[in-house]
């Protein structure tokens, strides 16, 4: 059974579309939705070159993605049906591992503060998955997960194109290859109703803040690790170039 467009749109409302997309205020943060206005403003200048609210809404992003992204990928891998979905689910936990640390490595160099759990919107989704079984499992992790990535998949890319800091612009060049391989085996599985997907990835819900917001460590908790599989393909963007700062890179 294909999702139909009114179950997707439980499921996202439940907890899933516009979690890497939504206005994330992250102790006083302006959202994916506006790096292109109030976003481009600068917070600080550092020597990896301007760093603005909407870079600062990037690196949460990813990091909050890979929160709820990683362990579906575990869950996919114990409950999924077909080799399609156990292969996707080996690629979310291999590509958010490997993503998860070069966001921690960036983190502390440009003053973020990371979240260690999931929004109440990225929990829901992942509670959705939890619940749902056999074949069904299957549909509802493939629609989910190819409607996810594809509606971040610009978004990346406009961050990648208008970032002046080196280092922003080298996790976005990972993101941007994470995403699109995990879009690529989403689409693999044979389960994706494009109709379907493409209407609500093109018309998310419009939730609140609270929603979308992981909640903000306490003080000098140490950051939940991503631990990568055994067999490992994926690995951190080398941060070598990006780290010699805008003079160096011709930018």
């Amino acid at each position: 059974m294909q999702l139909s467009r009114n179950m997707v749109g439980t499921v996202v409302v439940g907890g899933a579309l516009t979690l890497t997309l939504g206005a994330l205020a992250y102790p006083s943060m302006l959202g994916l939705e506006t790096v292109s206005t109030s976003g481009d403003r600068i917070i600080a200048n550092t020597q990896w070159g301007p760093f603005t609210e909407g870079d600062r809404a990037f690196v949460v992003a990813v990091r909050a993605a890979g929160l709820w992204e990683h362990p579906v990928g575990l869950i996919g891998q114990q409950k999924g049906q077909s080799k399609g979905v156990l292969t996707a689910s080996q690629h979310l936990v291999d590509g958010h591992a490997a993503l998860d640390e070069t966001c921690r490595k960036i983190a502390p160099l440009l003053n973020v503060t990371l979240p260690n759990i999931a929004s109440p919107q990225q929990e829901g989704f992942v509670n959705t998955l939890k619940a749902a079984q056999g074949k069904q499992f299957d549909i509802e992790f493939a629609n989910i997960l190819r409607q996810t990535h594809g509606s971040i998949f610009n978004t990346v890319a406009k961050v990648r194109s208008t970032t002046k800091n080196t280092l922003v612009r080298a996790l976005a060049d990972q993101a941007n290859d994470t995403v699109l391989d995990h879009i690529t085996v989403m689409e693999q599985t044979g389960l994706v109703d494009f109709d379907t997907t493409l209407f609500n990835q093109t018309t998310p819900p419009k939730l609140p803040k609270s929603d979308m917001t992981p909640p903000v460590p306490p003080v000098g908790q140490p950051l939940v690790v991503l631990p990568p599989p055994a067999n490992a393909t994926s690995t951190p963007v080398d941060l070598g170039p990006a780290m010699n700062g805008p003079a160096a890179n011709g930018s």
